[in-house]
């Protein structure tokens, strides 16, 4: 009996493993980022420039960045850091694993130059967020009063 059972044990044993690197497998994929975007929206423009705002969270394990924004809006959007009062544009943003990046009012922010025509409160421009590792996420940006601050609400 002792023969019959030691192929059984094996093939008991061989199989363990294989679940084990499978599951190993699986839990290195969960390492990756997972991008969504909330609290996204546009001030009414009052010249040729506008401002975009929003946040992306990312709840995965890796980091990510956000390398550039397209729009119909506009064949120049840019991303830009705010220091010191200061704006200036830079190629990326760090999007933190289990962090999040958030672009607001006085602070970091997408910008829209030479706007090709100016939405009015209510419309909705559309933009694709596109990233170092992750898929591009198309975002529609609601328009609201020039004056809006989510902040202050």
């Amino acid at each position: 009996m002792t023969r019959r059972r030691t192929p059984l044990t094996a093939l008991a044993s061989v199989m363990a493993l294989a679940g084990t690197l499978a599951l190993g497998g699986c839990s290195a994929g969960e390492e990756k980022p997972e991008l969504t975007v909330s609290g996204a929206f546009m001030p009414q423009p009052v010249g040729d420039m506008a401002g975009g705002f929003l946040t992306v969270t990312n709840d995965g394990g890796e980091a990510d960045k956000l390398t550039s924004v397209t729009s119909p809006l506009s064949d120049d959007v840019q991303i830009h850091e705010t220091k010191d009062q200061k704006m200036r544009q830079v190629t990326s943003f760090d999007i933190p694993a289990g962090g999040a990046l958030k672009l607001e009012r006085g602070g970091n922010h997408i910008m829209f130059m030479d706007i090709k025509r100016k939405p009015k409160q209510g419309d909705k421009v559309t933009v694709e967020l596109r990233f170092e590792k992750s898929e591009p996420i198309t975002v529609e940006l609601p328009v609201e009063a020039a004056t809006h601050n989510p902040a202050h609400h």
